[in-house]
């Protein structure tokens, strides 16, 4: 966390502050079913309130043409009624009528902008010297004082409201944002050994980027693995998982990373660990199947939807002896009850271990809760993010805000 403007550097009294969140929600029958991110992002809120600052609030939700694509009027009304104050709606990002009324402000007030999506420079990824550029950050920018991003989960992103004002202005990271990157700093940097890491869920490129970064730079002692993740390792060590999952991976395009993995396996064979039985759906039954038996004949017709109980006892093994343990997205599709059983046993082993615990994607985070699984140290809000952290990727975001600190700290 060095080199980067902390809430507590600054007193907002009376400024005008940008605050870039992500409160990008689920929604059910049109309606936010889930109120995990707004929660996150409260202390960030609080502090800027209690200071007396004029709070111009800013976040996305989903992509164009998704079912779940709207606006941000609900997004206000549950701020609002998670801080106990009133959080105005502006039909508007950055014309006339928003900077009329941010120009309004008075210390004290919050403001909810129109969904930032609903803005066409907003959707794509640009460097911060064109970010900089766009209307969004220009017609906003000259009303603004500070910049606060407490977005996490869109820090893999460089898009203009997240990296656009980082030169214009002092950019500071929200309490969330700090919380994050120290839990993770300290899992990656300085986790007591033996460090494993839990790879599962559907984001086989980015997992096999991760399962390379920390193999490699000597950051895991052990991968487990699961989803659509394990599948693949599984591939690569030569096993045959059957017809119906071969097709479905080819359908999803993951086939083509099989030999990859065999590449990560040619050079970490014993430190990635892949399922011993797999839970396939037999007309809407669980059934286990073991690799080696003879009724692995099943995977050629049903389709692989959790890992096994054998596997979960070996998994679960292994987590309680960790001291640091790193765990992304579910061990199967845990939104059906018979194939939760990989997912909530690993996360129930991963609260119950000593070690210090990071879990985070959307997925992952889901089950935590669904389940009331406890214990765990560090739930993260971002799933990408986390994933390009230990993949060591640079994040744009965590880029800008130090840009922004060499920029401003001698004015400070």
């Amino acid at each position: 966390m060095e080199g980067i403007f902390r809430l507590t550097d600054f007193n907002f009294y009376n400024k005008t502050v940008f605050l870039r969140v992500d409160l990008n929600s689920p929604l059910k029958d049109g309606r936010i079913i889930s109120d995990a991110r707004f929660r996150a992002v409260l202390p960030t809120v609080r502090k800027l309130l209690e200071d007396g600052a004029k709070v111009v609030v800013a976040t996305h939700q989903s992509k164009p043409y998704k079912s779940d694509y709207v606006t941000t009027e609900e997004h206000a009304e549950i701020l609002g009624r998670l801080l106990g104050t009133g959080v105005e709606y502006v039909e508007d990002i950055f014309g006339r009528l928003a900077r009329e009324r941010i120009r309004s402000l008075k210390p004290g007030e919050v403001l909810m902008l129109e969904n930032l999506r609903f803005s066409a420079e907003e959707i794509f990824y640009k460097p911060l010297e064109e970010c900089e550029k766009t209307h969004l950050v220009r017609k906003l920018a000259p009303l603004l004082d500070y910049a606060v991003n407490d977005a996490f989960a869109a820090a893999h992103r460089s898009q203009p409201s997240l990296v656009g004002f980082a030169r214009l202005m002092p950019t500071v990271a929200g309490f969330l944002m700090e919380k994050e990157l120290m839990a993770l700093e300290k899992a990656y940097e300085h986790g007591e050994r033996p460090r494993v890491y839990v790879l599962g869920g559907a984001k086989v490129d980015d997992s096999l980027k991760v399962a390379e970064n920390v193999l490699r730079k000597g950051k895991a002692d052990l991968i487990l693995t699961g989803g659509l993740v394990a599948n693949v390792f599984t591939l690569a060590k030569g096993f045959n998982l059957g017809d119906a999952n071969i097709m479905f991976l080819e359908r999803k395009g993951l086939l083509e990373l099989v030999e990859r993995a065999e590449r990560i396996l040619d050079e970490f064979y014993p430190y990635v660990r892949t399922p011993v039985d797999f839970a396939v759906d037999v007309n809407g039954e669980r059934v286990e199947v073991d690799l080696l038996s003879d009724e692995k004949e099943l995977f050629d017709r049903y389709p692989i939807l959790d890992i096994g109980s054998r596997t979960v006892e070996k998994y679960r093994e292994i987590l309680l002896k960790a001291g640091t343990i790193v765990a992304n997205g579910p061990m199967g599709v845990f939104e059906r009850e018979e194939f939760a059983l990989g997912t909530v046993g690993v996360f129930r082993a991963i609260g119950e271990s000593k070690a210090f615990s990071v879990v985070g994607g959307g997925h992952s985070i889901a089950s935590v809760y669904r389940y009331n699984i406890t214990g765990i140290s560090h739930v993260s809000t971002g799933g990408g993010a986390m994933l390009s952290y230990f993949a060591g990727e640079s994040l744009p975001v965590i880029e800008a805000l130090k840009e922004s600190y060499r920029l401003f700290k001698a004015r400070n």
